[in-house]
């Protein structure tokens, strides 16, 4: 709806009268602004109810025009501006930007106190409300002169109607955002009358209202995009994908700030259940990928917003400092060696080829660990990914860069990835100079207590995460030998592995370093016969662990596994033939060990 900035109130008396004369089946509405006075607003109709209120405006005008002197008409069109912030980033950019485009800009508190230190000249909603703000700041725009002026629509002639008998303006943008619930909740302890009284209310109505109305109202929610509406509102073109975009991200906005309240009020009212009856997961585009798992297969990487994954570590929001772009398979690879890395206490370097580890050691001597994780598969290291859990200094980064493949001596081994929780920045010079193309990420430590979330056709599974280590479980001996400390130490480590490798899994380990395994076998057997075929005669006096129980013992899995030498298995045990491979632990005098826990890994 037009809004006309006139000089005086008789100036006012004569476009009254030429709307009638006109017509003009649109509302208008005039600010009358006499020598010094602040606007008044007049609503101009062709319609009768309209007609009335024009005669009442015209009163008013002409008696006012005894007192005021007379001036030219100015033809200036003037429409309004909403805007409420929390964030004020770039706001004197905007209001000035609008100011310059001939918008009257209406605002509330503190938005309105900033625009006008930045000289943009505000008029404040209760102005136009005629209602002051109330319930500590509870209740501000939530007024029918405000969302009557959102929500009417242009093109319906009885909306005008209505808005022009109770005396509502329209208005064509809206800016708002909402107060800092995330960060407020997410920062620290907060009582939860604080968190209550930080849930935004008015603004997220505002938001919704025009975004609902979009073909007549610009809605902005973010500070990045004031440059495209000031440019969008310089071009005077109505672009329907523009406005609809906007309305998307303005609803988008708003379903991520409720998902954030519904989760926090969730776990302060149920602390007990993990599972809520419905949920939303608010995902944030971080990048598009090149393809996905495939090159004919589109894909892209989204951030995850929840509340409790908030410091929560992990290579969705590790860093990378060089080398080429994370790809779909990238990101699934560097999840599984950091995760895997990060199970460990002592210094460890663990290497990752699709998704499994085929390499670990834990040595004091990290620049050691890391020729013994390479050693352990050295054919499967060889473009995979390679990860740490101690900072990467010069030594170690000139080790990673310059170390040949122990299959030859000669072929220097090339990595895809990098990761560690932090380098020195020699360390960091270093290595970037291995290779252009070598992604080197820094990631903070993945947390635990998460809930994990795995995608099905038509539904999501959801399982707490396996944070189960070693320390956390009992090491049961079932067979008449008891493992040495040596041995019972080899079996904790290997029992670690195997929890990060596909099912069927097997891990055999000695002296913190595995020397084999065995992944994603149909059959437990043809598993543990892969481990012994790359672990060879080390195998000899090591620990077997197994991520699930062994179905049979004789001529079958525990058999082979005594058989090559091993001197303790570990299994979590419940098989209903337990007793056979207890039996035949004793018979070649292997320690057995029931762990209680299966850890298997699809």
């Amino acid at each position: 709806m037009p809004l006309y900035l006139v000089s005086s109130p008789a100036a006012a008396a004569k476009l009254a009268a030429g709307a009638r004369a006109s017509a003009h089946p649109h509302r208008r509405q005039l600010l009358l602004r006499a020598p010094h006075q602040q606007c008044r607003r007049v609503f101009l109709s062709s319609s009768s109810g309209a007609e009335r209120s024009e005669g009442r405006a015209m009163a008013a005008a002409e008696a006012g025009a005894s007192t005021a002197p007379e001036a030219k008409l100015s033809a200036t069109v003037v429409k309004q501006a909403l805007i409420s912030l929390s964030d004020k980033t770039d706001l004197a950019n905007l209001g000035s930007g609008l100011q310059r485009l001939g918008f009257s800009i209406i605002s509330t508190g503190g938005t309105a106190s900033s625009l006008e230190a930045a000289g943009v000249n505000v008029t404040k909603v209760e102005e136009i409300t005629h209602f002051p703000e109330m319930l500590d700041g509870r209740v501000k725009t939530l007024h029918p002169s405000i969302h009557g002026g959102i929500l009417a629509r242009r093109d319906q002639e009885h909306h005008l109607k209505a808005l022009n008998e109770h005396g509502i303006g329209t208005f064509d943008v809206v800016v708002v955002n909402l107060y800092p619930f995330y960060d407020k909740v997410s920062s620290g302890a907060i009582s939860f009358e604080d968190g209550i009284e930080n849930i935004d209310i008015g603004g997220p109505t505002l938001i919704r209202a025009a975004a609902k109305n979009h073909n007549d109202v610009l809605v902005v929610v973010d500070h990045n995009d004031y440059p495209a509406l000031l440019e969008y509102l310089e071009g005077k073109q109505d672009d329907q994908h523009f406005r609809r975009t906007l309305a998307w991200k303005a609803f988008q906005h708003v379903a991520s700030y409720d998902s954030a309240v519904s989760e926090w009020l969730w776990k302060q009212s149920n602390k007990g259940d993990t599972f809520p009856p419905s949920f939303t997961v608010p995902l944030s585009l971080k990048s598009t990928l090149r393809y996905g798992e495939n090159p004919h297969q589109k894909a892209a990487f989204y951030g995850d917003k929840s509340l409790s994954l908030v410091n929560a570590g992990g290579i969705a929001t590790a860093v990378q400092h060089h080398g080429k772009e994370m790809s779909y398979n990238n990101y699934l690879d560097a999840d599984a060696a950091w995760n895997c890395v990060s199970e460990f206490e002592s210094p460890t370097c663990v290497v990752v080829k699709h998704t499994n580890p085929c390499g670990v050691a834990s040595r004091q001597d990290i620049l050691e660990a890391y020729r013994l994780a390479v050693k352990g598969d050295p054919v499967s290291a060889f473009g995979g990914i390679v990860a740490f859990n101690t900072t990467i200094n010069e030594d170690l980064a000139r080790e990673i860069r310059e170390f040949r493949s122990p299959t030859d001596g000669q072929t220097r081994m090339f990595y895809e990835i990098v990761v560690a929780p932090g380098y020195t920045e020699k360390g960091l010079e270093v290595l970037k100079g291995k290779s252009k193309t070598l992604r080197i990420l820094e990631a903070k430590r993945s947390g635990k207590g998460m809930l994990s979330l795995r995608q099905v056709n038509g539904g999501w599974l959801a399982q707490e995460s396996d944070d189960l280590t070693p320390e956390d479980i009992t090491f049961t001996k079932m067979s008449e030998r008891a493992p040495e400390d040596g041995e019972l130490s080899d079996a904790k480590f290997a029992w670690l592995c195997v929890k990060h490798v596909k099912s069927n899994a097997i891990v055999i380990a000695k002296n913190n370093c595995m020397l084999g395994m065995g992944s994603g076998q149909p059959n437990r057997l043809e598993s543990l016969r892969i481990a012994f075929r790359k672990a060879g005669e080390e195998a000899k006096g090591a620990a077997l662990a197994s991520d699930a129980f062994f179905p049979f013992a004789w001529n079958d899995a525990v058999e082979e596994a005594c058989q090559s030498g091993v001197a303790v298995i570990a299994e979590p045990g419940g098989s209903i033939r337990d007793q056979d491979a207890v039996d035949c632990c004793n018979k070649y005098g292997v320690s057995l060990l029931f762990t209680g826990v299966r850890h298997f890994r699809h």
